[in-house]
């Protein structure tokens, strides 16, 4: 496979010295006596991961993004206690060894994790990856059997049971996601308060608690070259909740070609619904949980509704002069675009 480092950013540097002698004073038995050089995963657009070499050992140190950051978003805290915990049930989560709250160190709190290798694939499929079409077809059905497999994980065995507050999960969802809207919302916009008296009106009662990835997406996981899933990443938003959620949130970002979502998904990112239409990928997701689907579009009504609060924060920022880039321009009219797709999926 390619090269996945990258020299590190400038922005983005820091004391490696001081890093290096943090990873031998804390995980001497992991990092030996070699001499520990680092490099940087340049993909991604929040929170920065290095990578750091010690001879024939490679780990992964993730931190928080630069500047400030919103109160529970990027929490390299909960990321790390999830990911020292959760490997021993359910082998995709790499294992976390060490957290550190000492922003001497890199700026933010970070951990240090195992290394995987694979494929993360966003906006495109890698150079010659799955030119047979089987393998994306395996790799779409992966994807879904593997968010299964997270749910299927009783928290109490590993020591998760105490993770977040399941009860009222979805409620505090709508409630959460509408005051953010609230505060980002440039223009009114009809759909998002179409969509909002629609979540609010029927809220469905949990079929039981689940481990939530909670941003469960193609390229937040990492693949073999035989579309096999071999680690799930960026778990710093994982909560206990109904897993209904994961599994809207995975509907909401499978953009058909056709759809009309796939303006504000597919330039972002592949998609896998060529090769796995929805009504498959749900019964692929109930015949390993048992699960009652029948509801599910509620689930992906939700997810839209806070994707689009999100892309309309992003957008705020540009609208009240926070950031130059002119590529946030665009962002525009995707809130309503996803706000209508929203209304559409709860009305079933």
């Amino acid at each position: 496979m390619a090269h996945d480092t990258a020299p590190i950013r400038p922005e983005e540097a820091f004391d490696e010295a001081g890093l290096a002698a943090y990873l031998r004073k804390h995980l001497p038995d992991v990092v030996g006596d070699a001499e520990i050089v680092f490099d940087q995963f340049p993909g991604g657009a929040a929170n920065l991961t290095y990578r750091a070499v010690a001879g024939n050992v490679e780990l992964v140190v993730r931190r928080a993004p630069l500047g400030e950051v919103a109160p529970g978003s990027h929490d390299m805290e909960r990321e790390h206690r999830v990911l020292s915990r959760l490997w021993r049930a359910f082998p995709k989560a790499p294992r976390a060894y060490i957290y550190c709250a000492d922003p001497s160190i890199l700026g933010k709190p970070f951990f240090v994790m195992e290394r995987r290798r694979g494929w993360v694939i966003r906006a495109a499929w890698p150079p010659g990856f799955g030119d047979d079409e089987a393998v994306r077809r395996h790799l779409a059905r992966q994807l879904v059997v593997t968010l299964a497999e997270l749910h299927m994980v009783e928290p109490a065995a590993v020591d998760l049971d105490d993770l977040g507050r399941p009860d009222g999960f979805v409620r505090r969802q709508i409630d959460g996601w509408a005051r953010r809207w609230e505060r980002a919302k440039t223009r009114e916009v009809a759909a998002m308060d179409e969509a909002m008296r629609l979540l609010d009106r029927d809220i469905p009662e949990p079929q039981g608690v689940a481990i939530l990835h909670n941003d469960y997406k193609l390229d937040n996981t990492m693949v073999s070259a035989e579309g096999d899933v071999v680690a799930v990443f960026d778990w710093d938003m994982a909560t206990r909740g109904d897993p209904l959620v994961d599994l809207g949130t995975l509907l909401a970002y499978w953009a058909d070609p056709d759809g009309p979502t796939y303006p504000v998904f597919g330039e972002r990112a592949v998609t896998l619904a060529p090769y796995l239409a929805k009504p498959e990928l749900v019964a692929i997701y109930a015949g390993h949980t048992g699960l009652d689907v029948a509801g599910i579009r509620y689930y992906e009504g939700l997810a839209l509704y806070r994707i689009a609060v999100i892309i309309e924060q992003i957008y705020a920022r540009f609208v009240a002069g926070q950031t130059s880039d002119r590529r946030f321009a665009r962002f525009e009219p995707l809130a309503p675009l996803l706000a209508e797709a929203a209304v559409d999926v709860l009305r079933g």
